[in-house]
């Protein structure tokens, strides 16, 4: 196989993980079975797919809504009804805080008879920046900031999160009784855990205030003392606890995930085998350290190369961590791919490709990247010494100068990172 082939058949199984995820096309059996309530429809959402989401809503569901959703910078899309607001992601700010605190006032005063629908994906967490009193938005960037470079992982992060607002882990959805509740949630998250995807606003939440504190302890992260006090207050019985399973006031609340990473895999591993290859699937739901998970990656795949009678592609999902050690440029797919690329050492019959779903790696504009047989050598050739820049987390750097770096723009969904290895057989 060329490598313009080769190149070709990854970025066709990354683009169909993406179709399969598309808000629209996803959401549309559901919408189609909505039924309108007595009362006022409220749509209300966030995550990097949230304004993508409300556009499908509004184009396919003729009956009177209003709402507001927020999004990344640069994911929103053109409402009529629904209104729109942009702000940031990983690290929240004042419009994030501002447009959290609307959407809580927007469910309150509601009756039974209305309907709240709910639009949450990736990235929530970070936009629903409302912090719980006490506490102010520059201490929950602080927290944020330490959590993203500590190598914890999406659970650890979102149950500290939960306890530090004022809207995540259920407490939207008591806000807004006595209305219904309706959640539509696009999963980017390992296992699909409703109580994790943009730290379930509107859903039961299993952790506590000692669960928060231990993240932190884990982890040797030193808040700021009003982040503490809080949840060392909370803890001890003094800040209620966010709402859990069994709360007589989560009664009118319903929760659907209308797409996740398996989905978007298995579209992934159609396309493949159409292609004629044989797909080996390690799962939707795959974490650890980015450059370790790597590294066993190009293991299995060195194992299979000797006896690869057709093409095969390992597929594989779920949300690595990066322990941020170095001052580079990375995200955990570049620190994957790379972490992989060493470990291959240069095997003629290995590519691969990693993704995130969403179009943004760590905290940068480029989803990802490809790697080649000659990945190595290329970067050698420039000066590049690959394990220096994994040990500065500097994956950016090094597939930019190749040419590698995949770039898709906002793709207005998340369904977590992506995986590919392509394995040719020998000739």
């Amino acid at each position: 196989m060329k490598d313009a082939d080769a190149r070709a058949l990854l970025r066709d199984l990354f683009d169909a993980a993406l179709a399969a995820a598309r808000p629209a096309t996803c959401l549309a059996p559901y919408i189609a079975k909505l039924q309108p309530p007595k009362g006022r429809t409220i749509v209300i959402g966030a995550g990097k797919a949230g304004a993508a989401m409300a556009r499908a809503v509004e184009d396919q569901w003729p009956h009177p809504l209003e709402g507001l959703v927020v999004t990344r910078y640069g994911y929103g899309e053109t409402c009529k009804r629904i209104e729109i607001v942009e702000a940031a992601h990983p690290v929240p700010d004042e419009k994030g805080r501002a447009a959290a605190g609307r959407i809580l006032e927007k469910v309150r005063g509601l009756s039974a008879d209305d309907l709240v629908l709910c639009l949450i994906s990736g990235g929530a967490s970070s936009l629903l920046a409302l912090p719980a009193p006490g506490l102010s938005l520059a201490d929950k960037q602080e927290v944020n900031r330490a959590l993203l470079k500590s190598g914890a992982n999406i659970v650890e992060m979102n149950t500290v999160r939960k306890h530090l607002s004022a809207i995540k882990g259920g407490r939207l959805a008591i806000a807004a009784q006595p209305a219904r509740v309706l959640s539509w949630l696009i999963s980017d998250v390992p296992n699909d855990d409703p109580g994790v995807i943009g730290s379930g606003p509107t859903v039961a939440d299993r952790t506590t205030f000692a669960d928060a504190l231990a993240v932190l302890a884990k982890y040797r992260i030193d808040p700021p003392a009003a982040v503490r006090t809080h949840l060392e207050s909370g803890a001890a019985g003094k800040i209620e606890e966010t709402p859990k399973p069994a709360d007589p006031r989560l009664k009118r609340v319903e929760t659907v995930i209308v797409a996740t990473p398996k989905q978007s895999l298995d579209a992934a591993a159609a396309v493949a085998r159409s292609r004629g290859c044989v797909v080996v699937m390690l799962g939707d739901n795959l974490e650890g350290e980015a450059r370790e998970l790597g590294a066993a990656h190009a293991r299995r795949a060195l194992g299979l190369v000797a006896g690869a009678k057709k093409p095969t592609v390992i597929l594989s999902g779920g949300e690595t961590t990066v322990t941020v050690r170095g001052k580079g440029r990375g995200g955990r797919n570049v620190e994957y791919l790379l972490g992989k690329a060493i470990e291959a050492d240069g095997s003629p019959q290995i590519w691969g490709l990693a993704a995130d779903t969403d179009g943004v790696d760590g905290a940068e504009e480029i989803a990802g990247a490809i790697f080649t047989p000659d990945s190595l050598a290329r970067a050698l050739a420039k000066g590049h010494d690959p394990k220096a820049v994994l040990h500065n987390n500097d994956g950016h750097s090094l597939f930019e100068s190749l040419g590698d770096s995949l770039i898709t723009g906002p793709t207005r969904t998340n369904v977590n990172d992506f995986r590919a290895t392509l394995i040719v057989p020998r000739t």
